[in-house]
This record gives structure tokens, C-alpha cells and sequence, in this order.
């Protein structure tokens, strides 16, 4: 890995300071600022980008757009593909496959979300009836409440985790942990459009988390198709939950942004020969399924299987970034794996820094090299769930 960058994160509302940006300009501009460090668009062999859209202004082949609005060479493709809110990981993790593999010398990976452009179209099942019947599926936030209920996370619990997410990420900024990687985005005229993460809160307390509603307690006892409400399909599939505790709200789950990021991935031999300076290395990866109502408790598994294949353990990873996208999924990680806390999330999380779905695993990269450097430090782990019961896990060793 030899550098990355990404935008500021901008709040997914209409409203948000990169909301008037197509996502194939922040894709590009990013590509034009990767260019701009060193690194050379006519050597590039492929642009592989994460996008869990894939409809409106995400829509077609948004890598290959973004190439050309880079204004790059016409012979650098480009590359999206799909794997929810692992895409920007998955995408990072296909360009070290294509240069191990020695089909490729550098690829840029990475991904983008607007999450304000967004149209939230097609649930996994796409209309199928049959997978329907054979899993119930329920809304993201129901199925955190159910490991919430499961794991007996209470409400104190997950808005202290949320409150420790706002604490380090205003420390971080404060002392501009950010700022190697953050890029400013700008207008055409050159105005400064926004040049940091807009989403966290400051001051945020567990008093002023405690007057939130629970964001999916009435969408989980709604009835549905056939009668059965979500949280009954929750019961079905987990008889034992018992009555599903609704914990989970705006506070304490990962903030709706828009944003990219992007990555460059090289051989050994090509950033030998081109003076380049890697930050750090990927030692292995990992995708691992679970069951598809519960949906958000892969990333233990998955990291497990990633540490296995690296011959490590959980110990031997210096620090954690477990993508927060609600409070109950890094809690139940550091639990299963008896994880150090003050290992996890350092500098805040997705809770108070936002989720663009596409876009966060490529983001998370840079924030554990950038800290592993800062720390001197040597290896990181990067975990996220996914939509449809999956996870994404890598590790990676600062040079």
C-alpha cells in the first residue's frame, strides 16, 4: 500500500456540504490527487471501486467514470463492484489479489457513497418470494437490537460505546490525525466546499443520548407480510431472544455521509523501480457469511479466519478497526475475541464520523496506517459487516 486519501466526510442530507458533488467528482478528484503525490495514471493497470448503489447517480461502471473525470488515460479501466458496506475493503483487497496473483503492478482501490443522492431501492431479496419465505430478512437496525437483545447490551451500554466513538474522533481532529489523508473537495472556481468530517458531535454525553427514541422499536413491532412483524421474524429465527430490546438510535449507529476514498496497491518490483515508498503491506484477508436475519455478526468470524490465515492471533494485532455500524457490532467483536478496547476504534468510528457504505473500508485503511505511523506501531486489522449476513476482514503490517 503505498498511499491513500479520501474526502471529508459530508452529512447525507441535502443540506451536507458535499451533497451538490456527483459522486463520480469526489471519486475523481481523488484519482487527480493520488496522481499529484507520485503516483503515475499511465502505469496504472486497473481502478477498482466499492459502491452499494449502483442505481442513479452511482449508477454503471462508476470506477471507469471516475477515471474519466479524472481526466486519466483513456487505457486505465476501471472496476465496481458490490459487496454492501465492505465494497471500499473488498475493493482494497481484489488489487493486492490482482498484483500477488503478478497479473497487475498498481491498482487504485477504494469507493464512494453519496449518501444523500441515494434511492435505498431493492432489498436483498429483489422481490423473490422464495428467498423471502426462507429468510424473513429485517431491517439493519432491528437486526442490531436483536444482538443487542441477545448479548444483553443495554441502552447505558451502547450509548457509552457511542459516547467514547464522539470523544476519540474530537481528539483525533483536534490534534489532526486526519489530516495525511484528508483531502479538501473543492467547486470548479476552487472554493474550499468542505475540508473535514462534518458529521461528528462534539460534547455529546450519555444524558443527551438518553432523550433519543429508539430509532426501530415501531418498525420492529409493525406487522408485515403475512401478519408477522420484524421483530417476530427476529423471534422465529432466535426463539431464545425473548421480547427484542430497541437500544439502538441516531446516537448510537453509524452517521448517513457522503464520501470516497482511494487507495494505491503496487508490487514490490513496480515501487522498487519507481522510487515509490510504501507505507505498509497486506498480510492477509479474509469474507466470511453468517446467518442472514441476525445479519451483523460476521466480522468476529471473518477476522478469526484472517488471522488464522496469517498465522497470527488476536494479540499479535497492535490495533482494531471494527466498522461501527451500530454500537452493538464492535461490542459483540470485542467480546467473542476478548479484545483491549483501547485497541478498537481509537480515533472514533463510524458512530460519530459517519458510514459511506461504499467508501468506509478504504477510509479505514488510512486511519490505522496513519495511526500505526503515529504510534510506531506495526500491525493493524480491518473488519466491517456487510449487508446479507457477511463480513470483510484484513490485516495489514506497517513498512
Amino acid at each position: 500500500m503505498i498511499d491513500g486519501v479520501r474526502t471529508p466526510r459530508g452529512k447525507g442530507k441535502p443540506s451536507g456540504g458535499l451533497h451538490d458533488v456527483h459522486p463520480q467528482e469526489l471519486l475523481g478528484g481523488l484519482l487527480r490527487e493520488l496522481a499529484a503525490r507520485g503516483i503515475d495514471p499511465a502505469d496504472v493497470d486497473d481502478v477498482v471501486m466499492g459502491n452499494g448503489e449502483h442505481a442513479g447517480d452511482h449508477a454503471n461502471d462508476i470506477a471507469r467514470s471516475a477515471v474519466l473525470t479524472a481526466g486519466w488515460p483513456v487505457t486505465v479501466p476501471g472496476l465496481t463492484l458490490n459487496r454492501f458496506c465492505g465494497g471500499g475493503q473488498q475493493a482494497v483487497m481484489q488489487a493486492a489479489t490482482g498484483v500477488l496473483a503478478g497479473w497487475q503492478d498498481l491498482v487504485v482501490a477504494g469507493g464512494v457513497e453519496s449518501m444523500s443522492r441515494h434511492s435505498y431501492g431493492q432489498p436483498l431479496d429483489a422481490g423473490n418470494a422464495a428467498l423471502r419465505a426462507r429468510y424473513p430478512l429485517v431491517p439493519q437496525g432491528v437486526a442490531a437490537d436483536l444482538i443487542a437483545t441477545l448479548e444483553g447490551f443495554d441502552r447505558a451500554t451502547v450509548d457509552e460505546f457511542a459516547v467514547r466513538s464522539q470523544e476519540r474522533a474530537a481528539a483525533a481532529i483536534k490534534a489532526g490525525r486526519f489530516e495525511r489523508s484528508v483531502v479538501a473537495v473543492r467547486a470548479e472556481s476552487g472554493e474550499v466546499l468542505l475540508e473535514r468530517d462534518e458529521h461528528p458531535r462534539p460534547g455529546t454525553t450519555v444524558e443527551s443520548l438518553a432523550g433519543l427514541p429508539a430509532s426501530f422499536e415501531r418498525s420492529g413491532a409493525k406487522p408485515r407480510e403475512g401478519g408477522r412483524s420484524y421483530d417476530d421474524m427476529c423471534r422465529a429465527a432466535y426463539p431464545q431472544a425473548g421480547p427484542i430490546q430497541h437500544v439502538h438510535h441516531a446516537g448510537n449507529s453509524s452517521g448517513v455521509v457522503d464520501g470516497a476514498a482511494a487507495v494505491a496497491v503496487a508490487s514490490d518490483e513496480y515501487a522498487r523501480a519507481h522510487g515509490l515508498t510504501p507505507r505498509a503491506r497486506i498480510l492477509a484477508g479474509a469474507v466470511r457469511g453468517a446467518e442472514p436475519v441476525i445479519m451483523l455478526t460476521a466480522p468476529g468470524p471473518a477476522a478469526e479466519l484472517c488471522l488464522a490465515k496469517a498465522g497470527m492471533t488476536a494479540a499479535d494485532i497492535d490495533l482494531w478497526e471494527i466498522n461501527e455500524a451500530f454500537a452493538a457490532v464492535p461490542l459483540k467483536v470485542i467480546r467473542d475475541l476478548a479484545l483491549d478496547p483501547d485497541r478498537v476504534n481509537v480515533n472514533g468510528g463510524a458512530i460519530a464520523l459517519g458510514h459511506p457504505i461504499g467508501a468506509t473500508g478504504a477510509m479505514l485503511f488510512q486511519t490505522v496506517i496513519d495511526e500505526l505511523e503515529r504510534r510506531d506501531l506495526n500491525t493493524g486489522l480491518v473488519t466491517m459487516c456487510t449487508g446479507g449476513g457477511m463480513a470483510t476482514a484484513t490485516i495489514v503490517e506497517r513498512i
